[in-house]
C-alpha cells in the first residue's frame, strides 16, 4: 500500500494493483455554490495529477469531495465509483462509466481491490453520504475513509482495519455545532476497528481559508490530542501526519488470521 496525501480530503491510494484518486481537489479554488464571500479555500502549492488513475472514488457530492474544476481536468473515460449524490455530479460532467454505491454495496476493481460503502456523513436532513472500506483481497490489507468523522456502528462488526483516514479535530460553528467530528470520534473509531495506523482527513495542510464562514469556524483537538486519548485507552495505533504531496507506505504488520 502506497499513499499520497494531496491536502484536505484528497488522496492517491495505490492498493490491490490499482491507483485510486480519492475526493480530488487539485486545481483552482474551493467555493461552495459560487459564494466566495461565505467560504473560499486555496492551495498554497500545486498538486500534480497522478500519472496513472485506475478509478476516481468520491464519498460525497459537495464541492470539497467532488470538486467540479478538478474533475473537469480529468479524462472522462476514467471509471468513477461514488455515492449516489456524487455519481450525479460525475455524470453531469460527462464521465462515461459511473458506478453508484449505496450503503452496503461493494465493487471490485481489477481482481483484487474490493470497495465497500458504509453510511458516512449526514448532509442535510434526508441525505447520508458514503464512507468506504478498501480491501486488497490478495495482500489482506485494508483502509477505511470517512472525511467528517461520522462513523457507522456497522464498523463494530467489521474486521480490523489496517489504515484509517478520519478527522482528528472537532470543527464547530458557534451555536450550530460540529461540521467535523474528530477528537472523541477518532478515538471511538480506533476502539471499534483497531487500526494499525490513523491518518488525518480534512486537515488544512498548505491551504488558506477566507470568507465569513471560515472566520466563524473553531477547531478543537488534533493529532496530539488523539495520541493522548489512545494512550489512555491503551491502544497501540500509530497517529501519523503525512507531508502533502509526498508518497509513503505505512509500516504495517501482518495480522494473525482469525478463526
Amino acid at each position: 500500500m502506497h499513499l499520497t496525501w494531496l491536502d484536505n480530503n484528497s488522496w492517491s491510494i495505490e492498493m490491490g494493483g490499482q491507483c485510486v484518486l480519492l475526493d480530488p481537489w487539485l486545481v483552482g479554488k474551493l467555493v461552495f455554490g459560487g459564494a466566495e464571500w461565505l467560504f473560499r479555500a486555496e492551495h498554497g502549492k500545486s498538486y500534480e495529477t497522478p500519472n496513472r488513475i485506475d478509478a476516481i472514488l468520491l464519498s460525497q457530492g459537495l464541492e470539497d469531495h467532488a470538486h467540479p474544476e478538478t474533475l473537469k481536468t480529468l479524462d472522462r473515460a476514467i471509471p468513477v465509483i461514488a455515492s449516489p449524490n456524487a455519481a450525479k455530479v460525475a455524470r453531469d460532467l460527462g464521465f462515461s462509466t459511473v458506478t453508484e454505491l449505496a450503503h452496503g454495496a461493494k465493487h471490485v476493481l481489477g481482481d483484487r481491490l474490493e470497495i465497500a460503502a458504509l453510511p458516512g456523513s449526514p448532509i442535510g436532513p434526508m441525505l447520508v453520504e458514503n464512507a468506504y472500506i478498501l480491501r486488497d483481497r490478495q495482500a489482506g490489507t485494508s483502509l477505511y475513509y470517512e472525511p467528517h468523522g461520522f462513523h457507522s456502528e456497522q464498523l463494530k462488526q467489521a474486521e480490523p482495519i489496517d489504515v484509517a483516514i478520519a478527522p482528528m479535530a472537532d470543527v464547530k460553528i458557534p451555536l450550530l455545532g460540529s461540521i467535523l467530528k474528530g477528537a472523541e470520534s477518532a478515538a471511538q473509531l480506533a476502539q471499534w476497528v483497531q487500526p494499525q495506523v490513523m491518518l488525518p482527513s480534512a486537515a488544512p495542510g498548505n491551504t488558506t481559508y477566507d470568507g465569513l464562514l471560515a472566520k466563524l469556524l473553531k477547531a478543537e483537538g488534533g493529532p496530539d490530542t488523539l495520541r493522548s486519548r489512545l494512550a489512555e485507552l491503551d491502544l497501540s495505533t500509530q497517529v501519523l501526519e503525512p507531508t502533502p504531496g509526498e508518497r509513503f507506505s505505512p509500516n504495517l504488520a501482518v495480522r494473525a488470521a482469525s478463526c
